[in-house]
């Protein structure tokens, strides 16, 4: 017995099924040798200047020109902090908070992904419980002379 409503499936179900989340590491490009080789070097490289002990490498290294700053001035110090402090150390400091963003967009979307696997399973149990109602409609539906159509 049919039931009297088609379901139709979104087509988009079964690439999401097959491809899961997409991550960041999804983004990366890999179309060739030589894109794929750039991506590796340009993740070992931000991998190792994003890391906190990077950032405390290069604070080691600031210092040691800090005393040569202090003397030179003012204007010196200000160059100093402008040219050598911010952009060796804060920049690291801030490539860490973007890897952890990152990771915390993936977390985000996987856990997004898993609330949407529990909603589509959800309303394939409500599709199920339709044809279960739709066999007891066209059972009473019998019983009474009723005649139902498909698209009802």
């Amino acid at each position: 017995m049919t039931s009297l409503y088609d379901h139709v499936v979104h087509p988009h179900i079964e690439h999401r099924k097959a491809h899961g989340p997409i991550k960041v590491a999804d983004q990366h490009n890999t179309a060739n040798p030589l894109a794929r080789f750039n991506t590796r070097l340009a993740l070992v490289v931000t991998k190792v200047v994003g890391s906190m002990w990077c950032a405390y490498a290069f604070a080691a290294m600031d210092l040691i020109s800090l005393p040569a700053a202090i003397r030179g001035g003012a204007s010196s110090l200000i160059a100093w902090i402008a040219q050598t402090f911010l952009q060796l150390v804060l920049l690291s400091i801030i490539m860490v908070g973007q890897n952890v963003q990152a990771d915390a967009a993936d977390k985000r979307s996987e856990a997004t992904y898993k609330d949407t696997e529990a909603l589509l399973h959800g309303q394939e149990q409500v599709a199920a419980h339709l044809v279960a109602q739709d066999v007891v409609l066209r059972s009473l539906a019998a019983k009474l002379g009723v005649e139902l159509d498909q698209g009802a």
